[in-house]
């Protein structure tokens, strides 16, 4: 479905000249996360212009596109066929790369429900700091001793070489989709959210935010209605639920204003935390918890429940990413030593140091 791949041929050449010197590149695509992760440094490589759908297979449910590709294309290419990306990945105020999107690894407010962005990678290739280009993944080759490579550049930020190509598994859209708006208060939300996800309902996506609890239903037209009398609340208008989604998936709320904001990741049964102010925002069933302060130390109470804390945005120059125990940390340089030996891709994008 796309041409011929000439800007590869560049993008190698100037991997290798870099190598060759020592120069650390900062990858960027679309440049709609910039604000994400650690340190910005080094050359900036532009790769938006590896881009084009390799290939689209709408009844295998399969799609192959360049790095560069942006999610517009994406998006109207599968709406043609009826499919959609499941884990809704986030466009925040752009128009992100597939490559941005997978090596950051965000998701949106279905992720809960019907998986992250790296539960719909199949295979991807990764373009080394030799030069060479690799291949994982199911669609291209077996995974050596069962170690999926692919997944594992999801979320790396590009500090294993550059991901040149993705193959991800897409999903029908739903043949209904309603969401309805309850009022209800901080505790009563958790309560809520955590009854709904031990009973079959067809939920798709939850979130609380100023005493409103918000709660999409996706799937065949009966089960949804049947859900909706089970919930309850006020049916909103599709118009209006599809922009408050879009909010929360693109953090367009007034919350992510802030200068400081945290986030939290938390078991889906977690109530309210006595040690925090009352969040600004709940997402994902109350899995992902927002907070627009600072000053508690947010890491130690979500490790202490079993979950993590993101510095999602900090004026304060502190480390963003939950802290990671010596031997996870060990492994991550191992990772980066054998992957990038030279040391050249976003340095210090994912963790200070490498």
């Amino acid at each position: 479905m796309s041409p011929p791949e000439p800007a590869l041929a560049d993008l190698r050449e100037r991997v290798r000249a870099a190598a060759a010197g020592r120069t650390a590149l900062r990858l960027r695509g679309a440049g709609t996360k910039d604000f994400y992760g650690e340190t910005l440094a080094g050359e900036v490589l532009e790769l938006g212009a590896h881009r084009g759908i390799v290939a689209y297979d709408p009844p295998e449910l399969v799609v192959t596109a360049r790095c560069g590709t942006r999610l517009s294309e994406l998006d109207a290419a599968l709406a043609a066929a009826g499919q959609f990306l499941p884990f809704e990945p986030p466009a925040f105020a752009g128009d992100p790369t597939l490559g941005g999107i997978v090596a950051s690894g965000l998701s949106g407010p279905r992720r809960m429900y019907a998986g992250a962005a790296r539960d719909f990678v199949l295979g991807a290739r990764l373009l080394t700091a030799g030069g060479d280009v690799l291949r994982f993944g199911g669609e291209v080759m077996k995974n050596v001793a069962g170690f999926d490579v692919a997944r594992l550049l999801c979320g790396s930020l590009g500090i294993l070489g550059i991901i040149t190509e993705v193959s991800l598994k897409v999903l029908p859209v739903p043949r209904q989709e309603e969401t309805v708006r309850l009022e209800l208060g901080y505790g009563e939300a958790c309560a809520r959210f955590a009854g709904w996800a031990a009973r079959p309902l067809p939920v798709s996506a939850a979130a609380w935010h100023a005493d409103s609890a918000w709660v999409r239903l996706s799937g065949a037209a009966p089960a949804v209605q049947a859900a909706r009398a089970q919930i309850g609340g006020e049916r909103i208008a599709p118009a209006e639920a599809r922009q408050w989604w879009a909010q929360v998936r693109d953090q367009a709320l007034a919350v992510f204003d802030a200068p400081e904001i945290w986030r939290l990741s938390l078991p889906g049964n977690v109530g309210p935390l006595p040690q925090l102010p009352v969040p600004q925002l709940i997402d994902g069933g109350g899995a992902l918890r927002w907070y627009a302060a600072d000053g508690p130390d947010f890491s130690a109470v979500a490790t202490a429940v079993g979950g993590t804390a993101l510095h999602w945005r900090s004026r304060r120059g502190r480390p963003r990413f939950h802290p990671l125990s010596p031997s996870v940390l060990a492994l991550h340089r191992r990772l980066k030593e054998r992957f990038d030996p030279a040391g050249i891709f976003n340095p210090g994008r994912l963790i200070a140091g490498l």
